[in-house]
């Protein structure tokens, strides 16, 4: 069986090139050609016909199929429904702004976490994605663009925030992260990737050494361990004091912060009371709090707030002097919202 190409990154490949005797360039012509100009088609130019032998022999460059895609009405908003090979199924999102977009990647078919408020905790876990899975949703989404949005091809932001928890599949995400921001592959900028997490303390404790620089997210979602052991069942494992104090041993840049997400639920956390709690918990840190009104989906219990009870929340918010911001629903007509996604066949 043949390797995927999309699963070395730089390194890796430079290894494989040397070990057999292959000319050193063609790491980076590879690198080139398929992260930098995203060609899908065999590379031809400046490889030596044994290398090309040897690549067509060994390496597949297929990436994952596009099964279907969801346009959203309301704001362009494209959510990709990816068939893999085994026929499990993905989905990813691309977020329009300015003519530029950010994508939403997932990280594993379904999720183990079992979060309440999100629709792809309720499908179970069936496997993590390899990092060519994760890579190939990047690269076809800049293809989709290429080909139906021409002149807008342009992705700027990675968020790891789609299905999965991306520190539970910590060594595919990670080597997805080190293609992403290769100078030889798509030279994403560093402040560029985020990756979210709802509190996985053994991806966290290995974050400073493998993947700094990298932004980190956290689904707070209430700075009470009760209601946060409903929306988050890890957190009875992994309590939020826990987590927090592993986030503060985290070194970041300068003018970096930790993103807090909050989704804001009707009548459960959205009081006064759980504002000033959060305020209370995140004052002094290097903070930015995203308030998330709840996106609903089929079966959910959970109602989103009326929006003077979600901007009287914020106000809260900024008397602790924390850089916050109520985050509008973008493709939720076609469920791609936060909380959203779920491809149960």
């Amino acid at each position: 069986m043949k390797q995927s190409f999309y699963d070395l990154n730089y390194s890796e490949l430079e290894t494989v090139i040397n070990q057999n005797n292959l000319n050193h360039s063609a790491a980076t012509v590879l690198f080139n050609w398929h992260y930098k100009k995203k060609e899908n088609t065999q590379c031809l130019d400046k490889i030596s016909k044994c290398s090309l032998a040897f690549f067509k022999n060994n390496f597949d460059f297929s990436l994952p199929e596009i099964d279907t895609v969801y346009e959203s009405k309301k704001d362009r908003t494209v959510k990709f429904l990816f068939k893999l090979k085994d026929n499990h199924k993905i989905e990813t999102v691309l977020i329009p702004f300015h003519n530029k977009y950010s994508i939403c990647l997932s990280s594993q078919v379904g999720c183990a976490m079992n979060c309440s408020f999100c629709f792809t905790g309720k499908q179970g876990l069936k496997r993590n994605l390899t990092t060519s899975e994760i890579v190939g949703q990047f690269l076809q989404a800049w293809r989709w663009l290429a080909k139906n949005r021409p002149g807008e091809e342009r992705i700027l932001n990675i968020v790891f925030m789609g299905q999965g928890e991306p520190l539970h599949n910590f060594d595919a995400v990670k080597k997805a992260c080190e293609i992403f921001l290769s100078k030889h592959g798509t030279s994403i900028g560093v402040q560029r990737i985020t990756i979210s997490t709802a509190g996985y303390i053994p991806g966290l404790k290995r974050w400073s050494q493998e993947i700094p620089g990298v932004n980190l997210a956290l689904s707070l979602h209430s700075p009470f361990e009760e209601k946060r052991n409903e929306l988050i069942p890890i957190n009875i494992k992994y309590p939020l004091d826990e987590v927090l104090a592993t986030i503060d041993k985290i070194p970041l840049n300068k003018k970096q912060f930790i993103t807090y997400e909050y989704i804001l639920i009707k009548d459960f956390n959205d009081t006064p009371d759980d504002a000033e709690k959060l305020g209370t918990i995140l004052a002094g840190k290097s903070a930015y709090i995203n308030l998330i009104p709840f996106n609903s989906f089929p079966g959910s219990h959970y109602n989103r707030p009326d929006l003077d009870k979600i901007e009287k929340f914020k106000e809260v918010l900024d008397t602790f002097k924390i850089p916050t911001l109520i985050r509008s629903a973008k493709g939720d007509d076609v469920l791609a919202a936060c909380g959203q996604l779920n491809s149960k066949n």
